[in-house]
């Protein structure tokens, strides 16, 4: 397995995030539409942290984090206040953002606006975050879909709120970032019956693994489909977030690892224009 604990010291030297682009989300910057899909790379917090660790919720060092925070903010044209994020529980809750939150961050697990200048951002660690557009409406979302808020509706209730705001389901694009693989991605006979449970075709996200029993969940391909199977248009970018300690952040490696806690990079998107 691919080690926690890489050497990525170089990590924090970098003084500039340079994010990860989507091709299908690209063409919105035309409508005023900025994202990006931000790696470990262009941080200062060190360790297992190394690099661009934006979990508010890790034991990093506060100061660092925010340093971070602003460098993300600053990608955007931004400071660390724009940078909305919520307190992520799983769910398949989403808020309208017309405002920056105060201390306390509302637990849902997905985030749309029409306002400009707030930068919506999805944190993940092998779960999947996705960045979502309608750029003829100028409406945005961000969401933070792990298998339990993908299988919830988390995905489709982030559409909804888009489409609440003014959004056209036919407008709307989206793209699943860094994740973990399938290849990385084994699970129990119950996990697999959860699914089942709900749809039978579900089966066709599940391969067998070498451990008897126990099943290769294809989280990313779910996720897409999910997208996909609500209308529309969802591509993702392939790339997983365990085989690649050099560029991202993974809960499960560090698990494996024996590790006491781990970062979190950033998906964020972001309607350019002043703040109202």
């Amino acid at each position: 397995m691919p080690s926690s604990t890489h050497d990525v010291a170089h990590l924090q030297h970098e003084t500039r995030p340079s994010p990860l682009q989507s091709a299908l989300l690209a063409p919105c910057e035309s409508a005023g539409i900025a994202h990006g899909f931000f790696t470990r790379h262009g941080g200062i917090s060190t360790g297992i942290y190394a690099g661009l660790n934006i979990g508010l919720g890790s034991h990093d060092d506060p100061a660092h984090v925010h340093e971070n925070r602003a460098r993300v903010a600053g990608w955007f044209g931004g400071e660390e206040a724009d940078l909305v994020t919520v307190h992520q529980v799983h769910s398949p809750d989403v808020v309208t953002v017309t405002e920056p939150f105060g201390a306390e961050r509302p637990q849902v697990d997905a985030m749309v606006t029409d306002r400009p200048g707030l930068i919506l951002g999805a944190l993940a660690a092998d779960c999947g975050p996705i960045l979502f557009a309608d750029p003829v409406s100028r409406i945005i979302g961000a969401a933070h879909a792990g298998w339990k808020g993908a299988l919830t509706g988390v995905l489709e209730n982030t559409i909804e709120a888009m489409i609440a705001l003014g959004a056209a389901r036919t407008s709307i694009v989206a793209t699943l970032g860094p994740s973990i693989s399938a290849k990385a991605y084994e699970v129990g006979p119950e996990f697999v019956e959860r699914f089942l449970a709900l749809d039978p075709a579900y089966q066709q996200f599940f391969t067998p693994s070498t451990k008897p029993g126990h099943s290769m969940f294809d989280l990313p391909g779910f996720t897409v489909k999910r997208l996909t199977d609500a209308g529309i248009a969802a591509d993702m970018l392939g790339l997983c977030t365990y085989g690649d300690p050099e560029r991202f952040f993974s809960y499960r490696r560090t698990t494996h690892a024996g590790e006491p806690d781990y970062g979190r990079q950033i998906s964020a998107i972001m309607l350019q224009g002043p703040r109202a």
